[in-house]
């Protein structure tokens, strides 16, 4: 039997700091961002919160490459395709 783990990373929707690979409607569907890939791993959740504790964007890490993560968050996603 195979036992796997994975943990909830959370961010601030203000410092959250991503590039977008894709979109839909002005929201960003799938999220590339810096990760410390010894404390992290594929399947691992992310959730970016706002100040005022509304989830903008729920995702799974898909994959790490060279220290950065790429999340997806297809149907929920309401985080800015456009970074500021």
């Amino acid at each position: 039997m195979e036992v796997a783990f994975c943990q909830t990373i959370s961010f601030n929707a203000d410092t959250f700091e991503y590039d977008v690979v894709s979109s839909e409607n002005g929201n960003a569907t799938i999220v590339k961002f810096p990760i410390d890939e010894k404390l992290y791993s594929p399947g691992d959740v992310v959730v970016v919160v706002t100040p005022g504790g509304d989830i903008t964007f729920h995702g799974i890490i898909g994959k790490i490459e060279d220290g950065q993560a790429f999340a997806s968050d297809p149907k929920g996603s309401l985080l800015p395709a456009v970074v500021v």
